[in-house]
C-alpha cells in the first residue's frame, strides 16, 4: 500500500521560510517523479514544483521560481520543498504527489499517488 505524509507545515509571517517534507512507502521511491501542488481555499489545485526520479530535471511554477527549492533523498524515501521568502498568497494546503518514472509531469491528473495534505497560511 502506497503512503504519502506530508509534514512541516504551519503558520508564519510574509518573509519567512519553510521546509515541508513526505516521506513515502510502499513504493520504489528511487523510481518514481515526485511533484508538489498547492490548493488554495476555493481554488483549483496546481503545480508547485516537479522533480524526475534521479533529480536530473526540475520545474517550477513561475510564481515560486528563486524562492521555493524542490529536493529529492531516495535513500529516505523522501521529497523536500524548501519554501524561502513566504507571500500571503502563498497560502494554500500543499500536497505531495508521485508517478512511475517518466518525464516531468504538470498537471493533477498525470500523479498516481498523493499524501493527506499539509496547510501552510503565511501572515502578512
Amino acid at each position: 500500500q502506497v503512503q504519502l505524509v506530508e509534514s512541516g507545515g504551519g503558520l508564519v509571517q510574509a518573509g519567512d521560510s519553510l521546509r515541508l517534507s513526505c516521506a513515502a512507502s510502499g513504493l520504489t521511491f528511487s523510481s518514481y517523479v515526485m511533484g508538489w501542488f498547492r490548493q488554495p481555499p476555493g481554488k483549483e489545485r496546481d503545480i508547485v514544483a516537479a522533480i524526475t526520479w534521479n533529480g536530473g530535471a526540475i520545474d517550477y511554477a513561475d510564481s515560486v521560481k528563486g524562492r521555493f527549492t524542490i529536493s529529492k533523498d531516495n535513500a529516505k524515501n523522501t521529497v523536500y520543498l524548501q519554501m524561502n521568502s513566504l507571500k500571503p498568497e502563498d497560502t494554500a494546503v500543499y500536497y505531495c504527489a508521485a508517478r512511475r518514472r517518466g518525464r516531468l509531469y504538470y498537471t493533477a491528473g498525470e500523479y498516481d499517488y498523493w499524501g493527506q495534505g499539509t496547510q501552510v497560511t503565511v501572515s502578512s
